[in-house]
């Protein structure tokens, strides 16, 4: 009995040993093996497609700072703006993100953003000569800068070059009386198959009416950015321009039957559409290699002869304020702020640059349908810089909507959306007072 228990004690302690030493061993070995990374991780929330790309320029950067890891979340678009709030809401925000200019006035509202400005004035890369100034415009609240503008985004005029010389236009519209000339004249009005000079989709785009009321100077809000100003004469006028198109039978009424705008256009349904620099490639896609010849960009013809004002569009970087790695968050945002990692960045994307001497390079000089871009970017103005903004312009679609098939007059629908502004605007006018 005694030598059994012996025995068994004996492989008990064995096993035991046995144990301790595969334990000390693996340590040994992924301790060896596996060095600890002490690099300063920098986390980079970025959206969409960018969000996918622009993680391929990241090891470029982490070789030139080896002492810096990024790491790129991707955030779906359509959940971007709740993920954010949410994050505030919870301090757990990133150190750095992609945002829309049109969002960064929320954001800076809720203090959640750093200003820039100091870092700005201490960087040969991010002066703000070296961007568009229209852009640059829309980062900046209360004369600082809280964002630098990664990619730029206007709208213009995409026509066919082909149907417009038939109607006399060797060049496209230089002012509205050419613009509305040139549509009068593409426009079957009722006369042979349906077709028409312009495409204004008022069922989902809201952009070509404020583009019309601020080329005839409009503010559409006054008062601090507290109240509607479209019942003022500049946007009633540019309403009343808008609505032509509609009432002379230059553009279709019904456009939520249209789902694709590609197909229509190479068939001539129309000849003229206010749209964006995505859709270069889309046309150059999806419309038939015969009609590769026949379609040009142009900037927006304005009230009067010249290049008229669009908008001024795009994502920009920020910083948190919550960020602990400021100093390594600034260069990755100078780094993606530079002329050549923004040309390679369009390679990826197709998005514009928001560098000017970027657009030196041939892939851009050399693209006849993006010199428009390059143009109207010269002439592009901010939208009011508040939080409201982006509920104010579905408004401004709706009314127009209503405008277009004539469910409502100019005057009704502008005394109506300074009604609704009024009431979105409501706790504006009670911070600003107290």
């Amino acid at each position: 009995m005694n030598k059994i228990l012996i025995n068994v004690f004996k492989t008990y302690n064995i096993v035991m040993l046995l144990r301790v030493s595969v334990t000390l061993w693996l340590l040994l070995f992924f301790s060896c093996g596996t060095p600890v990374d002490d690099r300063t991780e920098i986390v980079f929330w970025a959206m969409g497609r960018e969000g996918e790309e622009v993680a391929k320029l990241m090891p470029e950067f982490e070789r030139r700072n080896p002492d810096i890891k990024v790491r790129v979340q991707m955030i779906p678009w359509q959940a971007a703006h709740e993920k954010l709030l949410t994050s505030y809401a919870g301090s757990s925000l990133p150190d750095m993100c992609q945002l829309g200019n049109t969002w960064l006035p929320e954001f800076h509202l809720l203090n959640a953003i750093e200003n820039l400005s100091p870092y700005i004035e201490q960087s040969s890369t991010t002066k703000p000569q070296y961007f568009f100034s229209g852009i640059l415009e829309t980062y900046v609240m209360d004369s600082a800068a809280y964002g630098i503008p990664w990619y730029v985004d206007t709208r213009l005029l995409f026509y066919r070059s082909d149907l417009l010389r038939k109607a006399g236009y060797s060049n496209p519209p230089k002012n509205w009386d050419e613009w509305f000339d040139a549509a009068d004249k593409l426009s079957s009005k009722g006369k042979g198959p349906e077709r028409y000079g312009m495409f204004l989709p008022t069922n989902n785009e809201f952009q070509p009416p404020i583009i019309m009321g601020l080329q005839k100077g409009s503010s559409l809000l006054k008062e601090n950015n507290t109240r509607g100003n479209f019942t003022g004469k500049e946007f009633r006028s540019a309403l009343t321009a808008f609505h032509r198109f509609f009432t002379n039978g230059l553009a279709p009424v019904k456009t939520n039957q249209i789902a694709n705008v590609y197909q229509p256009f190479a068939e001539g349904y129309f000849a003229m559409y206010i749209t964006g620099p995505w859709n270069i490639a889309e046309f150059g896609k999806r419309l038939p290699p015969e009609m590769q010849n026949n379609w040009m960009t142009a900037p927006m013809p304005g009230p009067d002869s010249g290049i008229g004002v669009s908008l001024a569009g795009g994502s920009g970087l920020v910083m948190f304020r919550s960020s602990k790695h400021k100093a390594e968050v600034w260069k990755v945002i100078e780094y993606l702020s530079q002329p050549e990692v923004q040309v390679q960045f369009y390679h990826l994307t197709a998005d514009l640059p928001s560098r000017v001497e970027a657009w030196k390079d041939t892939s851009l000089a050399n693209n006849r349908f993006a010199r428009a871009f390059f143009e109207q970017l010269n002439y592009v103005v901010a939208t009011p810089k508040i939080p409201e903004w982006e509920q104010i312009a579905q408004k401004v679609r709706e009314y127009a909507e209503l405008v277009s098939m004539d469910k409502m007059t100019i005057d009704a629908a502008t005394t109506a959306l300074d009604k609704d502004v009024d009431v979105m605007l409501e706790k504006r006018r009670w911070m600003i007072s107290h």
